[in-house]
């Protein structure tokens, strides 16, 4: 039987840990990568900022492989994000903690109150359900954008701070495939990722069009996961647990699964990605197919996924929450509660296409992205644009972006970064402009 080799997540898929290691290593590894920022469109107009992660995040990881014989090897993944800017492990994005109108603005969220037209109703009703959607929103009754409660204080990049946010596993290769657990990259994540032409780099990545709600899981805690890789094929089985306090054992519970084949000129892989609210009823859930073939000096991506999420997660306790806030938002805290479910479920395309050129020094990317909302609001977001990247030294590069962001409707995405968040534009169906100068070190 041919040799199984784990599948370590990483940006592009898979790190194989091969028979050509030493007996017990311990790698420390990293990315710093950060420059000059410019966003257009938002609320207090153009914002220009030095940021962390322009085309990759920064990070910092030890990676240990310990051979104990009989083929089997034992290995670990510590990664912590960081920003280069501030030395932070958090960051905020450039609309600060700003929502979308659609999740704040009492006629968007709320259009009808029980078969009556939001302007149609009483003042005063107006005036509560509006308070109540303030506090929801932004932790004030004023609607003041912050970041110290409510929806906007999750607009950002590891807001609770946590060490190793990126990856945490430790896992054990055997003779028929791998078992890792811990806090790793979700199987439709990795399939969107090797089948992205900016390889999720930059604001031209194809999940920047759909970063909030997030249209995808990105890396979960709490997994166990098995990988196999075989000449060519790459898979995985991953199942998540969702360990929600005084919840069932379906509560926050995730499984997904993926493939890849990747051969001479071309590849082609699979995933799928699902996850239950903190209720236990089924919530974010994706299927992603992608495929990639040589043409020319460079190589054609292409991929199109299906986001669904039919019961967004986090929002069960809303109405309590107003209530205990104040106890007069009492009769209008369900129907806020209610609204804000409405507004955050998704059922949407993503589509990607871009062209990826490497020749000597330099690297081209083009691309166009679309996040197609299938629902009512039809609230697409479209990118487009080019990265380029001049090649130091093989550790150091000098890269540029220029990516634009088309809204339609109420749709409100701002660009940001392979670290960060755009964010929000000032208003429903405001486009943005960005571009970006900097610098990144591998080591």
């Amino acid at each position: 039987m041919k040799k199984l080799t784990l599948v370590a997540t990483a940006i592009t898929g898979l790190l194989s840990t091969t028979a050509a290691m030493a007996q017990s290593t311990v790698t420390i590894y990293g990315v710093l990568d950060g420059g000059y920022n410019r966003v257009t469109g938002l609320r207090n107009g153009t914002a220009n900022h030095i940021a962390s992660g322009i085309i990759e995040g920064s990070r910092f990881g030890l990676r240990g492989t310990e051979d104990i014989g009989g083929g089997y090897k034992a290995i670990f993944t510590l990664e912590n994000r960081f920003e280069l800017d501030t030395g932070s492990v958090t960051n905020r994005a450039p609309s600060g903690g700003q929502v979308p109108d659609r999740l704040v603005q009492g006629n968007l969220v709320l259009p009808t109150v029980n078969g009556v037209p939001y302007g149609l109703l009483p003042a005063a009703t107006q005036g509560a359900l509006q308070t109540a959607l303030n506090i929801a929103a932004y932790g004030n009754a004023a609607g003041t954008p912050g970041t110290t409660g409510g929806l906007g204080a999750t607009v950002g990049v590891n807001t609770a701070g946590n060490l190793f946010d990126r990856q945490a596993f430790a896992g054990l290769i055997t003779p028929f495939g791998a078992f890792t657990l811990g806090r790793q990259y979700t199987p439709g994540y990795i399939v969107g990722a090797s089948f992205d032409a900016s390889q999720t780099e930059s604001s031209l990545a194809a999940g920047q069009v759909a970063s909030f709600p997030p249209s995808f899981d990105i890396r979960l805690s709490n997994t166990i996961q098995y990988g196999i890789k075989l000449d060519g094929l790459t898979a995985a089985l991953m199942y998540g647990a969702g360990e929600v306090a005084g919840a069932g054992n379906s509560a926050g519970r995730f499984y997904g699964g993926m493939a890849m084949y990747k051969a001479n000129g071309w590849g082609a892989g699979i995933g799928y990605n699902a996850r239950n609210n903190e209720l236990g009823q089924k919530s974010l859930t994706n299927t992603v197919v992608g495929a990639s073939v040589d043409i020319g000096p460079g190589a054609l991506y292409g991929q199109w996924a299906t986001v669904k999420d039919e019961n967004p997660t986090g929002l069960s306790s809303v109405s309590a929450n107003l209530i205990a806030a104040s106890p007069a938002l009492t009769a209008v805290a369900p129907i806020v509660q209610a609204g804000l479910i409405n507004g955050l479920k998704q059922d949407a395309n993503l589509m990607h296409i871009g062209y990826r050129l490497s020749s000597g020094v330099h690297t081209v990317v083009v691309a166009y992205s679309r996040y197609d909302d299938k629902k009512a609001a039809d609230n697409d977001t479209s990118s487009y644009g080019v990265r380029y990247s001049y090649a130091l030294s093989k550790r150091t590069s000098l890269n540029a972006v220029l990516t634009r962001f088309s809204n339609k409707n109420q749709a409100q995405a701002a660009p940001g970064g392979n670290g960060f968040l755009g964010g929000v534009t000032a208003n429903a169906g405001v486009d943005s402009t960005n571009i970006a100068l900097g610098i990144r070190h591998t080591f």
